[in-house]
């Protein structure tokens, strides 16, 4: 039904902006009739087209809101009020589906007691009276407006003005829902690593140097749950996979943007690109069945050691993964440095190397290195490559060819399986979580300052 419905309202309207369009265009008239409008008529057409919709999509939303919680106080209203008094809160919601699912006609698994069946009926009755409610409200709401908004179009309304609000409007709302969906996730894991603290102390997690959290099906806090080797092995394929991605995408930059023709580059630069484009479970993939053996292999056949699932398998591929963002960023900083800079080196005697060298990098320097470390905010934040690529050990120690456990692993292993949220095993991710979440936005701060800093220097 609700498809439908807002099926409908989109063609009412897409015809109250013809509606609007058509009135304003005949207020305009044509010859000696012609009069000026305040706007264009398509502004008269989004004004009627508006009022139209937005009401009554606003009344829809509103009713979905309201809808669940005033069926569900149907449903207990025909459960005995023995049954609703003996049940806690999961219990009743269980019942309540089961009634929903009775009355929806797919039934239940058992047999349904006779208060379900009646309490279903008279849902189902509900419902139905409900959606033609619905219907019949909205649709009157959309032809008002329409109504009202045609009445309003004159040769002097200032329809762009209402419609530009409008969209501003919109704008700003459209921002505050990032906004508030930034500051939800947020407070989310606030709340819930500030539970994890009541098991554990802050002290002993962000300085402990052991991790095994001991899964206990009594609640307790048994276990260590240090953060040091999980941080110490996230910086350690981070590391691995700047060094892979900074030299490589640097020197792709360079070429790039300084060596490269013009035909070159327009296919080259999307070709590396392509790079991003790319899942991160296939490079996981990639890591697990191809690179790990080959560094394995090699490893064995100079006399070294190297574990299959390691901080440089791990490292290596992310580093892969990275190349076009870091290619990319620098391409871009590269190619804002003035032209001025280069023509005067080059008129001074300075070779194209050196103009590159001595000129063109200082002053992209401080835009290349705000790249840098938005590259490495997203190689910290990498999971599924990690997950599949570094082994899973959580142990503190400095030899990147053997298996180590990242910050990102630990959430997703403390989060799966038959797990009890409320236990602090499960409430570690979130600690995890929100100091995973701190580090990157510290890097992506400073690097945006970093950057802001340097197009300011040169716009």
């Amino acid at each position: 039904m609700n498809l439908l419905l807002i099926g409908v309202l989109l063609a009412l309207v897409a015809i109250a902006y013809q509606i609007g369009l058509s009135k304003s265009r005949n207020i305009a008239g044509k010859g000696k009739n012609s009069a000026t409008l305040h706007s264009r008529p398509g502004y008269y057409g989004a004004l009627v087209a508006l009022w139209c919709g937005i009401p009554a999509f606003l009344i829809l939303i509103v009713w979905n809101l309201v809808e669940p919680n005033l069926l569900k106080q149907i449903i207990l209203n025909h459960i005995p009020a023995s049954v609703v008094a003996s049940s806690d809160h999961a219990s009743i919601q269980v019942l309540v589906e089961r009634v929903k699912a009775i009355a929806s006609g797919f039934g239940v698994s058992d047999t349904p007691a006779a208060y379900e069946v009646a309490a279903a009926a008279e849902l189902k009755k509900v419902q139905t009276i409900g959606a033609f409610a619905k219907f019949a409200v909205v649709i009157c709401v959309a032809l008002l407006g329409l109504v009202w908004a045609k009445k309003r179009v004159e040769q002097q309304y200032r329809a762009r003005n209402k419609v530009e609000k409008a969209i501003n409007v919109s704008l700003a709302l459209c921002s505050g829902v990032a906004i508030l969906t930034t500051v939800g996730i947020v407070m989310s894991m606030f709340s819930e690593a500030m539970r994890f603290f009541q098991f554990v102390s802050p002290l002993d997690f962000f300085l402990g140097t052991e991790w095994n959290p001991g899964f206990s099906t009594s609640g307790s806090a048994e276990g260590s749950y240090g953060l040091l080797p999980l941080l110490w092995g996230t910086l350690m394929v981070s590391i691995v996979a700047l060094l892979v991605a900074v030299p490589v995408g640097l020197m792709i930059a360079i070429y790039l943007a300084e060596y490269a023709s013009p035909r070159l580059r327009s296919w080259a630069k999307p070709a590396i690109e392509i790079l991003a484009g790319i899942p991160t479970i296939v490079y996981g993939v990639f890591a697990l069945m191809i690179i790990g053996p080959f560094f394995k292999m090699a490893g064995d056949a100079i006399g070294l050691n190297i574990n299959a699932t390691s901080a440089l398998t791990a490292g290596f591929v992310m580093g892969i993964m990275i190349i076009p963002f870091v290619s990319s960023l620098s391409d871009d900083i590269i190619t804002q440095v003035p032209r001025a800079l280069r023509d005067g080196s080059l008129g001074l005697g300075a070779t194209k190397s050196e103009t590159i060298r001595r000129v063109v990098m200082p002053a992209a320097l401080p835009g290349i290195i705000g790249a840098f470390l938005l590259a490495a905010s997203r190689a910290i934040g990498e999971t599924m490559i990690v997950v599949l690529a570094a082994g899973n050990s959580p142990l503190l120690h400095v030899n990147p060819l053997e298996a180590v456990s990242t910050v990102t692993v630990t959430i997703v292993n403390q989060l799966t399986g038959d797990t009890d949220f409320a236990s602090p095993q499960a409430l570690v991710a979130f600690a995890l979580g929100l100091t995973l979440f701190v580090i990157t936005l510290g890097l992506n701060i400073v690097a945006l300052y970093i950057v802001r800093k340097y197009r300011e220097q040169y716009e």
